[in-house]
């Protein structure tokens, strides 16, 4: 026979320990970050560098799904893909590539990506509800790569910064958590 599971507030208080090192972990990355910051901003670079080429391929993928003659101009989306795949390219190319380039690299693919996004949205307005949502993350996306033409190295910096500020709230958060589960029954007595 087989038992039944244990009711959810039981088992979360008897595993009080997982969110104690969750957050162990979280305060540990949040002050490497800190600690290492231009680790990180070089780190950063080769995870945009992944991003940038993986979304560049899923945009040509989606293209061609896309590509048909009633459709009108799905080239946009093969330009975003073009641009995605050669700001991945260059980046992993060249890994000593200085913050600062890095933060033009990617104030120039947001800048692209933001103007593609709303020509896609123009064009397809007759097809797909809400397109004003597709118009607002191109301009979104065009103002972040202005604001990182001005200030590109700042502007990574403070991403360090804000992910290493978090994960030591989220850490803490959790430790918090943990105590709580654990003042509240959590330590696992035997069973007769």
């Amino acid at each position: 026979m087989i038992d039944a599971p244990e009711p959810t507030a039981a088992y979360l208080r008897s595993h009080w320990w997982v969110p104690l090192v969750r957050g162990i972990l979280s305060i540990v990355l949040g002050a490497v970050l800190f600690v290492l910051p231009i680790s990180a901003v070089f780190t950063l670079v080769l995870l945009f560098g992944g991003f940038a080429l993986a979304d560049g391929i899923l945009a040509i993928v989606q293209a061609l799904r896309f590509a048909h003659p009633d459709r009108g101009s799905w080239w946009y989306l093969v330009l975003q893909g073009i641009a995605g795949i050669a700001i991945g390219l260059l980046t992993f190319f060249y890994p000593g590539i200085t913050a600062r380039t890095l933060g033009l690299l990617i104030a120039a693919w947001a800048v692209v990506t933001g103007i593609f996004e709303i020509g896609a949205a123009i064009r397809l307005r007759k097809d797909i509800p809400n397109e004003l949502i597709l118009i607002v993350a191109g301009v979104a996306s065009i103002l972040l790569g202005v604001l990182l033409f001005f200030f590109p190295f700042g502007a990574l910096l403070a991403i360090v910064y804000l992910v290493a500020g978090y994960s030591i709230v989220w850490g803490i958060a959790l430790i918090s958590l943990a105590f709580r589960l654990r003042s509240e029954g959590g330590v696992p007595t035997a069973k007769a």
